[in-house]
């Protein structure tokens, strides 16, 4: 694969377009939001020149309700040999793509099982998908050609392939991502009201549970929406474990010690049959650096700073690992603390010093700092890039 666009330059169509041209494929980006795709181009993704001719690949990361839409608009255009796309759901595209008058020949669904809670282009990670499984629908309509740039897709990217149907994906993903999604934030809504004394006392394993529900609502409301039959079988199943842990847990104050005997052992049962299921969870074949050095750099108040500073970041050709940012309002600039591998800190230190950018030993760098993606915003005058692309 020499060339490919990457139409949507969210979280995962940015880490895809890292990944590629890492691996040397000329890359061009493509998004309706100016603000993501500039983003993503300072970032060193991609470009956003459009293609002098057609290219080998074109990854839509886009939501699955658009799809079969951008699909068809891109064959029109006759983009590229081969289309795929990055939907966590994979049956109603399917569907779709022949409806919206697209050709499923040249299409094979396609979805890595990476992501983070956070969204948009700073979020994104080149190597985001390194050992992680990434699964394929070919249809009965896929052509072999398009298959094996699907299959090439994954290889660059440092996935794992996995064929199957889209049925059965959007099942397995039902079970495994889906609901948990919204168990999650279904945990996390009790805590909207809670005393605070109550929240002081939280521990880790109130984060573990609740981590995933900061994911984005416009983004899972699709997602919710394109695999709402398979998500409810899920639940139901769910709801009757949760009556019956209800019935025991009752039963445990019980005056009668049969009832209560019974209740322990019944309940000892269920936590033992969790310790079964998580035991079948595979682990990260590839785990994080557990450090990361931050660089604090003092960036001016005005838009297209935080682009120039990425822009100027990817001459020294080291992967970002993530971005805290640190502003008021009423002050003239704002700090950036850019986290990087330790091995990679010279060259950074060394492009930010050629490029003027005063690097600021600032003691209480790092405490309050907001989110990347939602203080871009007030950093540079311009929205918040879409995080459902």
């Amino acid at each position: 694969m020499r060339t490919a666009i990457v139409v949507g330059t969210g979280l995962i169509g940015t880490s895809v377009a890292l990944a590629l041209s890492r691996r040397g494929v000329t890359v061009y980006l493509d998004d309706t939001d100016t603000t993501a795709a500039r983003t993503a181009e300072a970032l060193g993704a991609g470009s956003l020149q459009l293609p002098g001719k057609q290219v080998d690949l074109a990854v839509l990361a886009v939501p699955p309700g658009r799809i079969g839409a951008v699909l068809a608009r891109c064959q029109l255009d006759d983009l590229a040999h081969t289309y795929t796309d990055v939907a966590s759901v994979k049956a109603r595209p399917s569907d779709e793509v022949a409806s919206a008058g697209g050709d499923p020949s040249s299409y094979i669904g396609g979805h890595p099982l990476a992501g983070s809670e956070r969204s948009g282009p700073l979020a994104a990670r080149a190597d985001l998908f390194e050992g992680r499984p990434w699964v394929l629908t070919p249809s009965p309509r896929t052509d072999r050609a398009s298959l094996n740039r699907g299959l090439e897709l994954v290889s660059l990217c440092g996935g794992v392939p996995v064929l199957m149907d889209a049925a059965g994906h959007d099942r397995a993903v039902a079970l495994t991502s889906h609901a948990p999604h919204l168990i999650s934030s279904l945990m996390a809504a009790r805590l909207e009201e809670a005393e605070s004394e109550h929240i002081r006392v939280s521990g880790q394993g109130l984060r573990d549970v609740t981590r995933i529900a900061a994911g984005e609502p416009a983004l899972w409301g699709d997602i919710l929406e394109a695999n709402a039959e398979a998500v409810t079988s899920v639940l139901e199943a769910f709801a009757a474990d949760l009556d019956r842990l209800l019935s025991v847990l009752r039963a445990q104050r019980s005056a009668d010690a049969a009832v209560r005997a019974r209740a322990t052992g019944e309940l000892d049962r269920i936590l033992r049959r969790g310790n079964r299921g998580h035991a079948r969870v595979p682990h990260k074949q590839r785990a994080r650096p557990d450090e990361f050095v931050a660089i604090p750099v003092a960036i001016p108040d005005q838009p297209g700073a935080l682009a120039a500073l990425f822009s100027a970041v990817s001459e020294a050709e080291v992967n970002v690992e993530d971005v805290r940012i640190e502003h008021s309002i009423d002050q003239p600039r704002g700090l950036v603390e850019l986290l990087v591998d330790p091995a990679s800190v010279a060259g950074v230190r060394r492009v930010l010093d050629a490029n003027g950018w005063s690097r600021h030993e600032d003691p209480h760098a790092g405490h309050g700092i907001r989110s990347a993606d939602r203080a871009v915003g007030s950093m540079t005058g311009i929205r918040n890039p879409d995080p459902a692309r």
